[in-house]
C-alpha cells in the first residue's frame, strides 16, 4: 500500500490514457472510482475499494447520482481527474455537422462541468483536494481540421484557471497538458505517425506519480506532464 493512499475519481477510463492511469493507480494501491461510457473490463485487486461505473458525463443527473455513491463509499476524492473527451473528424470546421460539433462541446466542456459540479462541494467541505482537467497542446495552440477540439481545450484552460480563483485555500484546480501519446484519438489526426510517440502505459508510469504529487501550490498553473513530447 502507498504511504498516503488517495481516493481518486477518474473519467474516460475504458481506454487510452484513462485506462492506463486506472491500471497504474490500482498498481500503486490507491482507491479509484472510474467511469466511462463503455463498460470497463477490469479486475479490481482484492481488498481494494475501487469500482468502475458505466456512465455518460453528459447526463448531469447520472453524474450526480454517481458522485453521491462515490462519496458514500470512498469519501470526498483527494484527486479528481476529468479525462473523458472526444475529438472531431479531421475536417475544416464548416464541414462538421451541428450534431458533431455539439457532441464535442457536450463531452469536453459540459461533461467536465457536470463532474466538478457533482464532486466539488464534498471536496470543499473537507477543505482539500486537487481537480485536474485534461487540456491539450491544442488548448494552448491551434491546428487546422480540429477547430472544435481546440475550442473545447482552450475553454478548459480558462474554466480551470477561473475555478482555481474560486476554490478555498488548501485546494487546487489544474489544467494539464498530457503531452503527445499514441492513442486512438491521436491516430485519428496523425495516422500511422502516431506510433512514434509513447504508448499510454509507458506515459502513465511517468504521469501518475506526477499527478499524485500535485497540491495547493499548483493551483491555477497550466502544467504539462514532464519528459513528454508536446505539440
Amino acid at each position: 500500500m502507498p504511504q498516503n493512499p488517495k481516493a481518486i475519481v477518474l473519467t474516460g477510463a475504458s481506454r487510452g490514457l484513462g485506462r492506463a492511469m486506472l491500471e497504474q493507480f490500482l498498481k500503486l494501491g490507491h482507491s479509484v472510482a472510474a467511469c466511462a461510457r463503455s463498460p470497463i473490463d477490469l479486475t479490481i485487486p482484492s481488498g481494494n475499494k475501487s469500482f468502475c461505473t458505466t456512465l455518460d458525463v453528459c447526463d448531469p443527473a447520472a453524474v450526480q447520482s454517481w458522485a453521491d455513491d462515490v462519496v458514500a463509499k470512498l469519501g470526498a476524492p483527494g484527486l479528481l481527474i476529468n479525462n473523458a473527451a472526444l475529438i472531431n473528424r479531421s475536417v475544416p470546421l464548416w464541414e462538421l455537422t451541428p450534431e458533431e460539433f455539439s457532441s464535442v462541446i457536450d463531452v469536453n466542456i459540459k461533461g467536465v462541468f457536470h463532474v466538478i459540479h457533482a464532486f466539488a462541494p464534498a471536496m470543499i467541505r473537507r477543505g482539500s483536494g486537487v481537480i485536474v482537467n485534461f487540456s491539450s497542446g491544442w488548448g494552448r495552440s491551434t491546428s487546422p481540421d480540429v477547430a472544435s477540439y481546440c475550442a473545447t481545450k482552450w475553454a478548459i484552460e480558462g474554466l480551470t484557471q477561473s475555478l482555481a480563483q474560486e476554490l478555498p485555500t488548501g485546494m487546487a484546480a489544474v489544467p494539464l497538458n498530457p503531452g503527445i501519446i499514441d492513442t486512438e484519438m491521436l491516430r485519428s489526426c496523425f495516422g500511422g505517425s502516431a506510433g512514434s510517440y509513447p504508448k499510454p502505459a509507458d506515459w502513465a508510469k511517468n504521469a501518475v506519480p506526477y499527478l499524485l504529487q500535485l497540491g495547493p501550490r499548483d493551483n491555477g498553473r497550466p502544467l504539462t506532464v514532464p519528459n513528454m513530447p508536446v505539440d
